[in-house]
């Protein structure tokens, strides 16, 4: 069995953002990066996992950027990821992202593709569904329950308002989110052998990009409150008819 995890590099989330190039780049001095926490302690913790229960499985771990993400592939390969793959090309359009990613899961003749639910920067939820359609294989979004007997997949997932446990035969792509495991921090060992790990570089293929970034543009800053006196609730009334926005 081989796993297939999906690593994006994300700033943390308490960076300060701030956008370049006439709003049209992220502004990328000082921020921290981190993997991605989709990623990491739901996604690779649970291939780590079932690693332990079955030593015979293997993980592999891809990620698309520049060598400025080596940093947190390197983590990743500290946490319990056997080898690293880099696709060096910047992370931009989706599709691009997600096309790269396929190419790899199908040259590796990959068994399960994990992904995050999404990346915390963009929130786009749409990378593990388009490798799922490009690699032919069945794809099953937001899961927060993952069990593995031999070839077939028990998957519970989460649906507006309650649950869905599904059975799907591997090779599958699976996005996961909380539930389905438990962050772990990588220790001494783990940090020590994470040095010599493989972490393969390869040159992304010829992909057009399907959209582009016309701007970013920050929320709107917070408006202030107003505090209603507890005598006077026909002012409260008032001003929820006349004044509140329903968003």
């Amino acid at each position: 069995m081989k796993i297939l995890v999906c690593i994006s590099k994300t700033p943390d989330t308490t960076a300060k953002i701030a956008f370049t190039d006439n709003n049209t780049k992220f502004a990328e001095a000082g921020v921290q990066w981190i993997i991605n926490p989709y990623d990491e302690w739901y996604a690779l913790v649970r291939a780590i996992e079932l690693k332990e229960k079955d030593p015979s499985i293997g993980i592999s771990l891809v990620t698309v950027g520049g060598a400025d993400a080596d940093p947190i592939i390197r983590k990743a390969l500290a946490l319990g990821g056997d080898e690293a793959i880099r696709v060096n090309a910047a992370q931009a359009d989706s599709f691009q992202i997600a096309s790269y990613i396929a190419n790899i899961a199908k040259e590796g003749e990959f068994d399960l593709v994990f992904t995050g639910k999404e990346t915390i920067d963009y929130n786009g939820s749409s990378v593990g569904g388009m490798v799922a359609e490009l690699i032919e294989a069945p794809y099953v979004a937001l899961a927060t329950k993952f069990e593995l007997s031999g070839t077939t997949a028990t998957i519970t997932r989460e649906i507006e308002g309650g649950e869905e446990v599904d059975e799907v035969a591997t090779p599958l792509v699976v996005s996961c989110q909380k539930g389905m495991a438990e962050q772990r921090i990588p220790n001494m060992k783990g940090i020590m052998g994470a040095r010599t790990k493989p972490l393969k570089v390869v040159e992304p293929a010829a992909i057009e990009a399907l959209t582009s970034v016309a701007s970013f543009e920050m929320p709107p800053a917070k408006a202030g409150v107003k505090l209603i006196d507890a005598e006077n609730p026909a002012e409260l009334v008032r001003l929820l008819k006349e004044e509140a926005k329903v968003i």
